[in-house]
């Protein structure tokens, strides 16, 4: 009897692990490494480059095509982007009509000149800001091949993240700057056009060496490999920096395991840096001047203070340097660095940095896909900078995301709000796009700590982290991360608040007296199901909590530090709009009944939420 349950148990184990290794396998990514030489010439704002990529195919299929973005290419009249800003009725305020106006020495460009595979010539076609390639061989599975490439660059005016002389005069922005090989993943190529939102790419290794004249001063991705023949404070201390000839620099940087590569650069940068005891160098390059000379004196602190609470709370940084650096159009993020506009006040500008940075672990680590699933990464992102922002510049004394929950409910109330699967280009309005994927978002992550408690939930980031760093997680696998730690059924809570617009709406709708007992009647007035925290508050001041949970989420989450003591649990199947809680003290005890009065539940009207028990209420 014990060997024959022993074969059943290990053939059982057996099968569990060849089916998560298959479920592992499944779940590939591409890899990529580029080898790019690029000269910049600062009078034309033109560049030229030569690209090697190493591409492994890690997927199982047969890949006859290829895709390249070719980003500048968006800032050309009559382009994708210029007439979606024109047309759609609430167009982003920094794009406008700008690109259509555009003269010819502001456009931008990005041309591939030669491309070849393995030494052979492929054919390949300009469709805007796509490069259509096809292969004169397809590339198999588990294959490596190598592309060579020469292309041509011209840097646009600055008019959405990247391009030249931007507002504050800084003048470049290289973002997005270079043929970028498409990701494919699970669901085939993402040759996505760029019409205005964000990027998603396959991790690799980046060596790029940038050739510019030498009165500038550049950081962005990657680690600077000749710093010593560089200096502009880059070099180690104590090393002499030979003098230079001629009148260009060339910068070598290295970047491992990062999705993009972003540079900057200008004449008049100052550089400061700060090594972290337990962390990464920390640059900041900047245009030091009246309107910036205060504040950012004083952000190097707060930037330090933020990567140490992040690293402790969200995961480890796991790159060695991190760069803020002044530049584009307001703020976004890259691998290892953040670009943002230097004219704030203090509080301002440390925001915009705490947010970029948080971006670092949710885009530039996880990897999730901002243009896909938007979400996602302004999701949490949003959530993290309240967190962040409250634990290292300003405690708030109120609820830290109530900001994000006052912009959900206005979407919501407003009436174009779309589910936050919609891929981010192909919002109706911008005006729904921003509040759905920053703000919904972030309500979504506070509100997961709501339904599986705040203990599971910081479990749960750490576990997210450790689990999926690098490997591109979507938003069913971030739920399936909070179902492994909480043990609960989660799938219903993405269905709702991600994949459709319901919205959620309890009330308290009664407490009456059943002899020495009373009977609470509660009910749901939205489409959305809920879990609730019923707060009990007595006469003496004391309170108690009922817990209503779903029968669809399969378990209940454990009782939350600082919330009133659990005396009774009840499940609530979603199929009732109303259902009714008896109580074993009599009506005359009770103050008042309250629906989640720590308002993490996204109750879109809470004037209902609470019932305060009257004399009048007591008596019938």
């Amino acid at each position: 009897m014990f060997k024959k349950i022993s074969f059943v148990v290990i053939g059982m184990i057996m099968l569990g692990i060849s089916t998560d290794s298959q479920a592992q396998k499944d779940r590939y990514q591409q890899k990529v490494k580029y080898e790019m030489d690029v000269t910049m010439d600062v009078v034309k704002n033109q560049y030229t480059g030569t690209q090697k990529l190493h591409y492994t195919n890690n997927s199982s299929d047969t890949l006859f095509r290829a895709f390249y973005h070719l980003y500048y290419n968006a800032f050309q009249p009559n382009s994708m982007m210029d007439v979606r800003s024109r047309t759609i009725a609430d167009p982003d305020r920094r794009v406008m009509d700008r690109i259509q106006n555009l003269s010819p020495d502001e456009f931008g460009i990005l041309e591939v000149k030669k491309l070849s595979m393995n030494g052979k010539p492929v054919k390949f076609e300009h469709e805007e800001t796509i490069l259509e390639v096809d292969l004169v061989e397809p590339i198999l599975p588990g294959q490596t091949v190598v592309f060579d490439m020469e292309f041509f660059g011209q840097v646009p005016l600055q008019v959405r993240r990247a391009g030249r002389d931007n507002a504050e005069g800084i003048r470049y922005s290289m973002s997005q700057w270079y043929p970028k090989m498409a990701a494919y993943d699970t669901r085939g190529w993402h040759a996505n056009p760029y019409i205005g939102r964000e990027f998603y790419g396959n991790f690799g290794d980046f060596d790029v060496k940038i050739t510019i004249d030498k009165s500038y001063t550049l950081g962005g991705t990657g680690y600077l490999q000749n710093a010593n023949e560089i200096g502009k404070g880059y070099e180690d201390e104590g090393v002499k920096v030979p003098s230079t000839r001629g009148k260009n620099l060339t910068w070598h940087f290295k970047a491992p395991s990062v999705h993009d590569f972003m540079w900057a650069a200008d004449p008049n940068y100052t550089h400061e840096k700060v090594q972290m005891e337990n962390g990464p160098m920390v640059h900041l390059l900047y245009v030091k001047n009246e309107k910036t000379e205060e504040n950012w004196g004083k952000l190097m602190q707060y930037t330090i203070d933020a990567i140490e609470y992040c690293s402790e709370n969200f995961g480890k940084y796991p790159y060695d340097q991190y760069s803020v650096i002044q530049g584009g159009d307001g703020g976004m993020e890259y691998p290892m660095a953040t670009l943002i506009t230097g004219h704030r006040n203090l509080r301002s500008l440390v925001g915009v940095t705490v947010h970029e940075l948080i971006h670092s672990w949710y885009y530039g680590v996880l990897g999730f896909n901002e243009s896909s699933e938007p979400w996602l990464d302004e999701g949490f992102t949003t959530w993290g900078t309240s967190v962040v922002m409250d634990a290292v510049f300003e405690k708030d004394p109120n609820f830290v995301h109530e900001g994000s929950y006052r912009s959900y409910f206005r979407l919501e109330n407003a009436g174009y709000e779309e589910p936050l699967t919609t891929h981010g280009d192909h919002y109706n309005l911008n005006s729904a796009y921003g509040p759905g994927t920053y703000n919904k978002g972030a309500v979504f992550v506070e509100q997961m700590a709501y339904v599986i408690g705040k203990e599971n939930f910081d479990k749960a980031l750490l576990k997210l982290w450790n689990d999926w760093q690098f490997k591109h997680p979507n938003g069913h696998d971030v739920i399936r991360v909070f179902e492994q730690v909480s043990g609960l059924e989660l799938d219903w809570y993405y269905d709702y608040f991600i994949a459709s617009t319901k919205s959620i709406d309890y009330g308290v709708k009664s407490v009456e007296a059943v002899g020495n007992d009373s009977k609470i009647t509660l009910e749901r007035k939205g489409m959305m199901p809920m879990p609730v925290d019923l707060v009990v508050t007595y006469q003496d001041g004391s309170q108690e909590m009922i817990y209503l949970p779903l029968v669809i989420q399969r378990g209940s989450k454990p009782e939350e530090e600082g919330m009133p003591k659990r005396v009774k649990t009840q499940k609530w199947p979603w199929t009732n709009y109303s259902t009714e809680v008896m109580l074993e003290r009599p009506i005359a005890d009770i103050k008042s009944v309250e629906i989640d009065p720590s308002k993490r539940m996204a109750d879109v009207n809470r004037e209902n939420n609470k019932l305060e028990v009257t004399t009048s209420i007591q008596k019938k």
